[in-house]
């Protein structure tokens, strides 16, 4: 079986390559020229890489008709909720018309495969106490252009589907971590400074943002084995949230982190941490994808943020 990965050198797309070529999976891995390519290192001589630009028609149309693969999981995004306030256009036209292509050039190639999208528990936005936790059938209240992106996503693989047949599964993961995650990510930034902090790299102050807002993590590892049981036993069509179902305050999250370290450190309030508007909580309920599929996030959080802080410990 050939799997292609759009985003590869990303942090789930990593992991997730590593899952399939432990399962003998051929991996196909698409990525723009200017991707840091730090995450695939090691996988470089068991994967075939190949540059493309999911903005440019052409270059998608191409990458599928160089490889048929027999299935598609579509991770590529512009994937940083702070960013997309900063540069909405650009992230709409990254993940809405980049995934248009990705489709198009589905259609033209005769690419009849199955293909997972990669959707987000941000498109559900503002939900009230009763409305938790986070079910399929809940509104989806976008509160950030990152947001938008993904309720656009999602729903133009609900219309590809019913218009014409295309074999979609939209995941609407929530918060995932781990080893590689990119620093920018809450719990990831924590634990780099940390680490630069016990080596002396960085003065023993912690900066953060709105500590309140509750989020449902799970580790990556967990995420990325979700997402091949997808498209291995999901209904086409269909969203199905994938979490814990478990949600930690973040100032719960830097409390378990600091039980990591000997070190004394001091948190401070950074006002360019805090958004435009944040959620205050996302507490998903993975019913559905459990029942249909048998999964269980199996990694506790406690190993996915000791796992993070020694990713960045052997980094600093």
């Amino acid at each position: 079986m050939r799997a292609l990965i759009t985003g590869i050198t990303g942090f789930a797309g990593s992991h997730l390559a590593e899952f399939l070529l432990a399962r003998d999976v051929e991996v196909v891995g698409a990525y723009r020229w200017r991707s840091r390519m730090d995450n695939i290192e090691h996988l470089t001589s068991s994967i075939h890489l190949i540059e493309c630009d999911l903005r440019d028609a052409i270059s998608i149309r191409t990458v599928l008709q160089e490889t048929k693969p027999d299935i598609i999981f579509h991770l590529a995004a512009q994937s940083f909720v702070p960013a997309s306030w900063q540069s909405p256009a650009d992230t709409l036209h990254a993940n809405a018309i980049g995934q248009i292509n990705l489709f198009e050039a589905m259609r033209s190639c005769n690419l009849n495969c199955k293909i997972q999208i990669a959707c987000s528990s941000e498109e559900y936005g503002l939900q009230s106490e009763d409305e938790l936790p986070i079910k399929e059938t809940n509104a989806l209240r976008p509160l950030s252009p990152y947001a938008v992106s993904k309720v656009t996503q999602d729903l133009l693989g609900w219309q590809y589907f019913r218009s014409y047949g295309t074999q979609v599964v939209r995941t609407r993961a929530f918060n995932h971590s781990g080893p590689r995650r990119g620093d920018v990510f809450v719990d990831s930034s924590f634990a780099k400074q940390v680490a630069l902090i016990e080596a002396g790299k960085q003065e023993p102050v912690i900066r953060v943002g709105n500590l309140d807002a509750k989020r449902d993590f799970t580790d990556v590892r967990d995420i990325v084995r979700a997402y091949w049981l997808a498209l291995e036993k999901c209904e086409i069509g269909e969203a199905y949230n994938i979490s814990s179902g478990v949600a930690r305050s973040i100032q719960e999250v830097l409390d378990l982190l600091l039980t990591m370290t000997d070190r004394q450190v001091q948190v401070e309030p950074d006002p360019d941490r805090q958004r435009p508007s944040d959620i205050p909580v996302l507490l998903g309920d993975p019913t559905k994808f459990c029942s249909r599929t048998g999964w269980a996030a199996e990694i506790p959080y406690e190993q996915t943020l000791r796992d993070t802080l020694d990713y960045w410990r052997e980094r600093v």
